[in-house]
């Protein structure tokens, strides 16, 4: 439960001291905020108290974490704690720990899979408060001084600060009667000519802050023979419309140099009669209308520039364009008395928009990725099909998505089509490498990749490139790809390696849609999952419950695991799921009674979650030891269908999502989460070298489905 703690005898503490001041956590059914916890302390030995019980409000059994993060530079990292707390432990759910803490913040969080929003900030303080003495605080302006006792050129201002109570917190400075503070880190030079007055301020760490000082002084430009006045130039930049108006702000940039003594001061004036005013940064003017912005400059040696300025006009901006386009989309073709199109149809999308106008046309056909539309879609596949199609107009607004859905039937004798391999990816893919070529329909209504058939276990390297270029050649000759074209395919299968010792693709279906493959998968815990109509599993919107879809008939050690998901939850929501590998045996465990917490405790997960608030871990996650934030995995859009592999060969994880790597991990030891036991000796129980997979679902709004899973033996 606690890892890396020093024990109060190291410190040559008295058990007085150690319960000098006790900081307690407690946890209920709430799965978002622990029931109650400490923001702030005291620096010095603590005591803390865990419960997650029946008292505190826990009536479920759910076991909680509290989790001290020492992995983020921002916060301490010198207390390691991790403690797992459940109402029916040996404990009964209340833990007791001594710990030492320092000042500063420490970040706490609980790593419970589904849970990671129960995280917070604890903020300790030095000593006990009883000092009440502010800072003591000097400060001195040193330089090369005149006759008069300005100081030549530029002066350099150093601020001092002690304190004897709790020590110095930080020092500030400002600039001029008006400047703002800022934070003092090295000494202050000044070497704009004139008079300065430099203000400063120190506060201790019990809060105390020392009345504001001054320091004034003068600078004076060096002896020079400079009678030569800075240049100076202004540009005005922003967006602008037909007429050369800039549209709802304008900025206008000064600059100035001087080759003698160097520019001391750069000045800027709004309007005919604006008052001057020190140019520090670009000038940003919003106000509609006729503008001048006038500017001038000296320099070091009292050279004053020619007044110049810049006229220019700002409007106010069109209404911006919130309006998406409308998409409609019709399908042609020949059909037979049942409405079914004969052979084939053609789906024909077409968007308009009155405002900015389409930027570009999409459609997705039977839930895969969304394509550029470019030409109709030709869809000849028999059976049921659905077409979804929108638009994006140049203001950026995308249209919601409309489905159109028809049926193909056999015709004129064509039989359905007899491919090798299922393989509808966008790309021609051998093996694993990605030949960027279109993977088209061929003249036998199969795709290239089918043709292919990459995932068959060749005998020989050999073997394949000869039946990869029989199919090439037959593909260049009905115009089905081009020279260019073959030579890429025939060089990706070569890159490939297939057919040699330990490159054979191999792969065993575990679930192929069919109720057969099916009835091997045992389910555990709360949901379910069933058949759905397009040939995958899906997880049950009426059986409540966390649960796991788990095969039972054999363990896998280093292996390549291909499946695809997609997420259904219902209304606007993400579905929240994961794929498990490399989990024990799940009933009977002596360690944890309940069969789908076994994969959850002693195996690793891989994260299903597109969702962008919520739990931290987001899809390709390892869960509770490796992130992948939404940036990283990519996200489709719900009711499309994702390719993900997860190849695992000794304790090294990549995680591939539609064809891209998402993540890599290397699985030893030193992660987030720390499990309650170790079963592997010397190692942290969570590198088994082989084990089961499984499918996870979190309750009836976290609806997913899966299909397609296979397995190859690395």
């Amino acid at each position: 439960m606690v890892l890396g703690l020093t024990s109060a005898v190291a410190y040559g503490r008295t058990d007085d001291q150690v319960a000098a001041q006790v900081l307690t956590w407690t946890a209920g059914d709430a799965i978002d905020k622990y029931a109650t916890f400490p923001s702030t302390a005291v620096a010095g030995a603590t005591t803390i108290v865990f419960e997650n019980s029946a008292a505190t409000g826990n009536t479920t059994g759910m076991p909680h974490t509290l989790t001290f993060d020492v992995s983020d530079p921002e916060y301490n990292n010198d207390v390691p704690l991790n403690i797992l707390a459940n109402p029916h432990d040996a404990q009964g759910g209340k833990h007791t720990v001594e710990v030492t803490l320092t000042p500063g913040r420490y970040r706490f969080h609980c790593t419970i899979p589904g849970h990671g929003a129960m995280q917070g900030i604890l903020t300790v303080t030095e000593g006990s408060g009883e000092d009440t003495t502010a800072p003591d605080t000097t400060a001195k302006a040193e330089g090369d001084k005149n006759a008069d006792g300005a100081y030549v050129g530029q002066a350099t201002v150093t601020v001092s600060a002690t304190d004897a109570g709790s020590g110095v917190d930080r020092i500030e400075y400002a600039v001029g009667a008006a400047g703002a503070w800022q934070a003092y880190t090295a000494p202050v030079v000044v070497n704009e000519v004139g008079t300065h007055k430099i203000r400063y301020r120190a506060s201790d760490k019990a809060g105390n802050v020392a009345a504001e000082k001054a320091v004034d002084f003068t600078v004076v430009a060096p002896p020079t023979d400079d009678r030569t006045p800075p240049e100076t130039s202004a540009t005005v930049s922003g967006e602008k419309n037909d007429q050369g108006q800039y549209l709802g702000m304008a900025t206008v940039t000064v600059t100035a140099s001087d080759a003698g003594s160097g520019v001391n001061t750069i000045e800027y004036a709004i309007g005919a009669s604006g008052a001057w005013q020190p140019y520090t940064a670009p000038v940003m003017v919003h106000e509609a209308g006729t503008h001048k912005v006038r500017y001038k400059a000296t320099d070091k040696a009292g050279n004053a520039a020619a007044e110049k300025s810049v006229d220019f006009t700002v409007v106010t901006p069109p209404t911006p364009d919130k309006t998406p386009p409308e998409t409609t989309a019709g399908v042609t073709g020949q059909r037979n008395s049942d409405g079914a199109y004969i052979t084939s149809a053609k789906v024909t999308v077409t968007a308009t928009d009155a405002d900015s106008g389409v930027d570009k046309v999409e459609y997705s056909l039977d839930g895969g990725p969304y394509l550029a539309y470019t030409t109709p879609v030709i869809v000849d596949r028999v059976g049921f099909h659905s077409v979804l199609h929108r638009a994006t107009d140049k203001a950026g607004n995308t249209s919601a998505a409309k489905k159109v859905s028809f049926t193909i039937a056999e015709g004129g004798g064509v039989p359905a089509p007899n491919c090798p391999e299922f393989d509808e990816r966008l790309t021609v893919i051998v093996g694993t490498v990605d030949t960027g070529v279109p993977n088209r329909i061929t003249r036998s209504r199969c795709t290239v990749n089918e043709l292919i058939e990459d995932e068959k276990d060749w005998s020989s390297h050999a073997l394949f490139l000869k039946h990869v270029d029989q199919v090439i050649d037959k593909l260049l000759a009905d115009g089905v790809i081009d020279q260019r074209e073959h030579k890429k395919i025939y060089r990706a299968a070569k890159q490939s390696g297939i057919g040699k010792p330990g490159q054979n693709t191999g792969y065993r279906d575990l679930f192929d849609g069919t109720q057969t493959s099916f009835s091997k998968w045992q389910h555990v815990g709360g949901g379910s999952f069933a058949l759905s109509g397009d040939g995958a599993m899906t997880s049950s919107t009426t059986v409540p419950g966390m649960g796991m879809l788990w095969f039972p008939q054999r363990q896998y050690g280093d292996f390549s695991l291909k499946l695809q998901w997609r997420d259904d939850a219902p209304g606007s929501g993400n579905a929240n799921g994961g794929v498990f590998v490399r989990f024990p045996y799940v009933h009977d465990n002596p360690e944890e009674p309940r069969p789908e917490w076994v994969a959850i405790k002693y195996g690793h997960e891989v994260q299903v979650l597109d969702r962008p608030d919520g739990d931290m871990y987001k899809s390709g996650s390892i869960y509770g030891f490796d992130r992948v934030g939404l940036g990283g995995a990519g996200v489709t859009p719900k009711g499309t269908w994702n390719d993900y592999e997860i190849r695992v060969v000794d304790q090294h994880y990549s995680i591939y999502r539609n064809g891209v790597l998402i993540n890599e991990f290397d699985n030893t030891g030193g992660q987030e989460f720390v499990p309650p036991r170790g079963d592997d000796p010397g190692t942290d129980g969570r590198r088994y070298s082989s084990g089961h997979v499984g499918l996870q679902v979190h309750g009836t709004t976290d609806v997913i489905s899966y299909r397609n899973i296979r397995i190859q033996e690395l």
